[in-house]
């Protein structure tokens, strides 16, 4: 498959675990800008975007000279406001659309790209990514999305549960460091044809019962590939990944001495 990639930023404004998300600040700007000044330095994108059902959310966006698209506010998910913008008549030459999480400033060039290759060079419906779960920590918390893989590169089940178990016991640190314990990295790269299919599903049990909405397509079949990336940086879901965050950010900001 080859044809022009298409970046959306699905922004919601209602949150359950941090009210108000995208406008939330970090060191004293809201999350959305620092998630925009990351996505449009994204090279694999030919064009990008931000798709919200807030009119004050598209205000800021405006004002960083970002395009804006407003969506439904009855979305179940951020695919689904994805779809809506995807299928706008001025979109509908892009042929692989890449949902970028409106809540993760440090998203990594590499990995959009290695889910876009999944999709233009490899053939899959749809790519996203994932990342040694490294703690065990990070594979008990609920928070944090595991998925296993077959060794066809194939996502076979994502769970907030810790997955793969280990029988009568934990894996060792060096184990969690690499394959089969792995952190979805909540990025997806669609084919248009693949992105259509997933949204003309109905919301599934499985998704229903975990709240993950990439159970919905992979239920009904869809093919989604799974490439093994480095370390990222997470997503900001809760006030703990804000404090989180803002120092991450503050080491990147800080000027390096000359």
């Amino acid at each position: 498959m080859s044809g022009e990639v298409l970046g959306v930023v699905p922004a919601r404004l209602s949150s359950t675990r941090l009210p108000r998300k995208p406008l939330h600040p970090l060191l004293g700007k809201p999350l959305i800008e620092w998630v925009w000044r990351r996505v449009r330095c994204l090279s694999v994108l030919d064009h990008a975007l931000v798709a919200t059902d807030s009119v004050e959310v598209a205000d800021v966006c405006r004002a960083l000279g970002a395009p804006v698209e407003l969506t439904a506010p009855e979305h179940p998910s951020g695919t689904d406001r994805v779809a809506e913008v995807a299928n706008m008549p001025r979109y509908r030459d892009f042929e692989v659309i890449v949902n970028v999480q409106g809540d993760e400033p440090l998203v990594e060039g590499g990995h959009v790209r290695s889910a876009v290759d999944l999709v233009r060079q490899d053939g899959w419906q749809v790519g996203t990514c994932a990342t040694p779960l490294r703690t065990l920590e990070s594979l008990a918390d609920p928070s944090v999305v595991k998925v296993v893989r077959a060794t066809s590169g194939r996502a076979l089940y994502f769970s907030r549960a810790p997955i793969p178990h280990v029988r009568g016991g934990h894996p060792s640190s060096e184990e969690l460091c690499e394959a089969p314990f792995l952190r979805h990295i909540g990025l997806y790269a669609y084919g248009r044809s693949a992105l259509n299919d997933w949204v003309s599903l109905k919301p599934s049990r499985m998704e229903q019962i975990e709240a993950l909405e990439q159970l919905r397509p992979l239920e009904a079949g869809l093919r989604i590939g799974l490439s093994v990336v480095g370390a990222a940086a997470g997503g900001v879901d809760t006030p703990a990944d804000v404090a989180r965050m803002e120092e991450q950010l503050s080491r990147l900001t800080q000027p390096t001495a000359v």
